[in-house]
Order: C-alpha cells, then structure tokens, then sequence
C-alpha cells in the first residue's frame, strides 16, 4: 500500500488532466443588465465522435471520510467529464496519466482536494477516480458525452493506494 499526498487544486497543477472550474482569479463580464456577472468559457467540452453530444446530468455522491482507498481508476475515451458541486461540497480527484500499454501510469498518480467552490472537467482520456465527496452526500452537476458507443474504461491498480488526508508538506483538517 502506497500513502497519496493530496495536493492543493490549482489550474497550473491540474493542466495536464483537464480544467479548474472556479470562479477565483478569472474575469467576468456583466450580463442581463448588470444583474448577472458571467466568468465564461472555464471548460471545454471535448466530444470524440458524431454519435456523442454533450449532455448535462446531476449526481448525489456517498460521503467518504479518510483514509481514502484506491484500487481503480476509470477514464472516458470519447468525451470529457466536468464535475460541479452543487451545495459547496468538497471532494478529491485522483489523476494519472496514461502509461505503457494504454493503462494508469501509476508513478505519475495524483490526489488533488477540491474545495467547494471548484469543479473539475477531466479531459477526454484522463484516467482518474470515481466521484468521492469528504465528509457529507453532495449533489453535483455532470458535464459530459452522452449518446452510443462505450464511453466508460476500468483499470484495476496494482497495488492499493491510501490517501490520508494530509496535503503535501502541511496537515489539513480530516472530514
């Protein structure tokens, strides 16, 4: 078993596996007669094939307290994935890039916390975890492809990976 650091979620750091949605450092413009500001374009939907469209969903994750297990990752070949909370939730994105044979490359394994007010879109063909909300059931909306064709690939991890609720270099409160 093998302890994951989480690290803070930022937009430079999450680059490689896809999008911060946040509204924090990022410009906006008034809509609506100035009743509405508008912080455009924070994603990108990427949608593989014409039997794809995007589609918006809700999800109702479990709650998970740490120390967190991971024994899978999963990634979605045709599309991109965003994730947004609805009700200031946070949760934890676990990332790897993709590595010899087409599978997680698991020394590249990342664990980021994803405060409330983020959201996350893995770009197509990120491999990463399934939805863990800390501490409490949390609604998110879903971003994504939807339509025909597999869109869903599982790969069992070698080992067993824990993360233990401290960040890299500094202690963090525990859900």
């Amino acid at each position: 078993m093998s302890i994951l650091k989480l690290e803070i979620l930022t937009r430079v750091a999450f680059a490689p596996f896809g999008d911060v949605i946040e509204t924090e450092g990022r410009e906006s413009y008034p809509i609506n007669k100035g009743t509405t500001q508008r912080f455009h374009d924070l994603a990108s939907v990427q949608i593989a094939d014409a039997q794809g469209r995007a589609g918006i969903s809700l999800a109702r994750g479990n709650a998970f307290n740490y120390p967190l297990s991971i024994t899978m990752l999963e990634r979605h070949p045709l599309g991109s994935q965003a994730w947004i909370p609805c009700n200031q939730t946070p949760f934890v994105a676990i990332v790897a890039p993709n590595g010899p044979n087409d599978t997680p490359d698991e020394s590249g394994l990342r664990a980021f916390y994803v405060q409330g007010n983020q959201g996350v879109n893995y770009h197509r063909g990120t491999w990463h975890h399934p939805l863990m909300t800390l501490g409490q059931q949390g609604d998110f909306i879903v971003v994504d492809r939807v339509g025909e064709g597999e869109n869903c690939d599982e790969h069992e991890l070698s080992k067993s990976y824990v993360v233990d609720g401290s960040y890299a270099g500094s202690q963090m409160v525990q859900a």
